[in-house]
């Protein structure tokens, strides 16, 4: 008898990528990216980057050379969305057409045999948790760790280190001194905030807005505070 064939499996991947949206001029705007690397060049390094042309127009100034600029850049681009491949300045761009990295998840078994898709369509769609359960970490998060909650909260119990990176859904929570990258409300949760009983980060971001030490006053620096956005602006407070 023929040996049984090997059973094929795959493995789930999800990514975190953060999303640029560049906006016109984009003269000025690549000069703001650019202010922002030399700030804050480890926000960008590393990370898989979607670009949204949503807020562009086809036929705006400067957009055919707005990939090859980001390239130029050492930011990694692996998708692209709010545009189609028809608009003209992006015929000679190199579209990205595969991902890599990203966070392994569960093991997925591939079907034997096709699935009707009447029975694909009794289904129902996936739903994000009712209840989002915090991730406790009781731990120090040490320089080079990333930790990853996009189901709710993320409470840090010690402290995290600088070059540590915290990324959450929802709120942020360090009990000891936030050194490094803090990013809550990822995915559009612009109520989030960010908690920390000393505040030293390196880096501030909720739903998309971020800011670094630097733009952090010196008042507030290693005292206890909170981060939040009124409106499109991101506050930094301390607490009582």
């Amino acid at each position: 008898m023929p040996p049984a064939p090997v059973r094929i499996r795959a493995r789930g991947r999800s990514f975190l990528a953060l999303v640029l949206s560049p906006e016109r001029p984009l003269t000025a705007w690549l000069a703001g990216l650019d202010a922002q690397i030399a700030r804050s060049a480890a926000f960008l390094a590393g990370k898989p980057i979607i670009l949204d042309l949503s807020l562009l127009d086809p036929d705006d100034e400067g957009l055919a050379e707005l990939l090859p600029a980001l390239v130029a850049r050492d930011i990694r681009v692996i998708g692209i969305e709010g545009c189609t491949r028809e608009w003209t300045q992006l015929a000679d761009w190199d579209w990205p057409d595969a991902l890599g990295g990203g966070r392994a998840s569960g093991a997925i078994d591939i079907p034997e045999t096709d699935v009707p898709d009447a029975a694909i369509a009794d289904v129902p769609a996936a739903t994000a948790p009712a209840h989002p359960v915090p991730l406790v970490v009781e731990q120090p998060v040490r320089s080079g760790q990333s930790i990853v909650h996009l189901e709710g909260d993320v409470i840090v119990i010690g402290s995290v280190s600088s070059g540590a990176e915290i990324v959450s859904s929802g709120s942020i929570h360090v009990h000891g001194s936030l050194r490094g990258r803090a990013i809550a409300g990822f995915g559009g949760h612009p109520e989030s905030r960010i908690f920390a009983r000393d505040m030293r980060t390196e880096l501030l971001a909720i739903d998309g807005y971020y800011m670094t030490a630097e733009d952090i006053g010196d008042e507030v620096l290693g005292h206890p505070a909170q981060a939040l956005l009124e409106g499109e602006n991101l506050i930094v407070r301390k607490l009582p």
